[in-house]
């Protein structure tokens, strides 16, 4: 088994991973170099699928100010937001843009050459900037990635995955062992700083607007060394994925097309979102998601309809060329015909317990962007946040990173070396038909931990996952990548259940049939601990 050494090493090439990466290149010395490993090819993540923005509280824009940003951070975090954090994300917003357009990134403009602001549910301004029309992950993280690439100082993994962390017995993060896809081999890496910025967890769920990536890896190997994780129980379902199935996951038809004034209806043409809230197609997230689901469950259908054919063809062409494309392709020409749309899981708030600085409750181990909880996102995140969050702490981490040594340990202790002979011998082959197992998995999660849930759902799907483990026994060394995944999703599964079970209300996009009246324990987030049961912390 190789054994390497880094200053540092990031697991994750989405944009909080990459622009990590160049901001601590940029500002220390590294002596043994920055690791940026990556389970897919370089590019291939959630950020790249992120259509609708990022939000830019910009000091030029004089309509709009960080305290309405914060208000309505506030508001569709429905309680569980922590207001210094959503504080200082908002207050660095300007910065953070200005940085990235130092680094190449480019934002859409309009005639006058002014930033072309657009508006999403839920904030109470046009604040939201795009690259592209509707491509904005894929803009941002292209020019990173670009950069990243031309740097001397950083290596980058491809296809490779993180199993595990190397935790001493002092509880520090030592580094990790790695499995190459290609190579099937292991590698031990040591590093002082080890950075999960691994993404979401999205194919947990049957309908997802996420990539077969995001499997929850980050969460997984981070509660398996002993990381407090928080607030699982708050997965986000993004209202209106196309309602049909592309390289087997959902389209993401933009919050932003709403916010140009698109409408929903049903199969007739007739619009409902007044019956749920007064904000209609521009409400919360979670309450457009459920008052979608309603309508499908009462009218027996299997989507409702975006309406954008009273908007201007050349106006949808220009602003969602990425949309349109797509829809013609399966067609629909969104100018004249409603788009289907329904529910699919797209995000999710909890994850691995930080601070603004991406700080964990284990010395050495970080975590920023969609793995990492920071508290901004409540129990329902504000369309367009999470990638202002990601930068923003991508940002502090590297800042901070500037007063830690980055001298890789020159000794491990018996817990390590314990760790790694884990992963040294064979492992006992059973030829596991893991994507029948994942596609179980993902039933189980739809069917019974969904957009709605009770007691009873959850407790069944509780006893599912059981007989789900009793059929892939795997808990430390596996064969191949698609086991580990696996692995991990089974973990992730857990976390959810135990977390949604423990929270006995309804609260942003956790929303339970049994107990739908929001308690008064909005200062209270969910945390859990190694095999302990979760508890409400303050």
């Amino acid at each position: 088994m190789k054994h390497s050494r880094y200053s540092v090493v990031i697991i994750g090439g989405g944009i909080a991973g990459l622009y990590a990466a160049l901001k601590i290149a940029e500002q220390r010395n590294l002596p043994e170099g920055l690791l940026l490993i990556t389970k897919a090819k370089l590019g291939e993540s959630n950020s790249r699928y992120a259509q609708g923005g990022i939000v830019a509280v910009l000091e030029e824009n004089k309509k709009d100010s960080p305290s309405l940003h914060i208000s309505d951070t506030l508001k569709a975090g429905a309680g569980l937001s922590d207001f210094n954090v959503t504080k200082f994300i908002s207050e660095n917003s300007d910065h953070v843009i200005k940085d990235l357009l130092k680094l190449g990134v480019e934002f859409d403009k309009n005639d006058n050459n002014d930033f072309f602001l657009t508006l999403e549910a839920a904030h109470s301004i046009k604040r939201i900037l795009h690259s592209g029309g509707d491509a904005t992950g894929k803009g941002i993280e292209k020019a990173l990635t670009q950069k990243v690439l031309k740097n001397k100082d950083i290596e980058v993994y491809e296809q490779t995955l993180a199993v595990e962390l190397l935790i001493n017995s002092d509880s520090e993060c030592k580094g990790l062992i790695a499995f190459n896809e290609l190579t099937q081999e292991y590698e031990v890496i040591y590093s002082p700083v080890v950075i999960l910025a691994s993404g979401g967890l999205g194919q947990l769920y049957k309908t997802t607007t996420n990539p077969s990536v995001a499997t929850g890896d980050g969460v997984a190997i981070a509660y398996r060394a002993g990381a407090i994780v928080q607030d699982m129980e708050f997965i986000q379902f993004h209202p209106t994925a196309l309602a049909l199935k592309i390289n087997g996951n959902k389209f993401l038809i933009s919050e932003a097309v709403r916010g140009e004034g698109a409408k929903l209806v049903d199969a007739d043409g007739v619009e409902f979102m007044h019956k749920y809230h007064d904000k209609k197609e521009l409400a919360p997230r979670d309450i457009v998601t459920r008052a979608i689901f309603n309508e499908m469950q009462e009218q027996n259908l299997k989507n409702v309809y975006l309406d954008s054919t009273h908007l201007e063809k050349s106006m949808l062409q220009k602003r969602f060329p990425n949309i349109t494309r797509i829809c013609e392709e399966n067609g629909i020409d969104i100018s004249k015909d409603f788009i289907p749309v329904s529910p699919a899981a797209h995000y999710a708030m909890g994850g691995i317990k930080t601070n603004i600085e991406g700080k964990t409750s284990l010395r050495g181990l970080y975590a920023i962007g969609e793995v990492a909880s920071t508290g901004l996102h409540g129990a329902n995140r504000l369309a367009s946040n999470s990638l202002l969050e990601c930068v923003v702490c991508a940002y502090e981490l590297a800042e901070y990173l500037n007063s830690v040594n980055l001298v890789p340990p020159k000794h491990i202790d018996e817990t390590i070396k314990s760790t790694i002979d884990k992963y040294s011998g064979e492992v006992d082959y059973f030829d596991y038909d893991v994507i029948a197992l994942k596609s179980e998995l993902q039933s189980i999660m739809w069917d019974y931990v969904g957009i709605l849930r009770d007691e009873y759902s959850l407790r069944t799907a509780d006893e599912k996952l059981q007989k789900l483990k009793e059929k892939f026994p795997l808990t430390t060394k596996c064969s191949d990548k698609d086991e580990y995944e696996f692995r991990n999703m089974l973990i992730v599964a857990q976390l959810i259940i135990d977390s949604a079970l423990k929270r006995k209300e309804s609260r942003g996009a956790h929303f339970r049939t049994d107990y739908q009246i929001t308690a008064d324990v909005a200062e209270h987030n969910c945390m859990i601990k190694g095999d302990k049961e979760p508890i409400f912390v303050r």
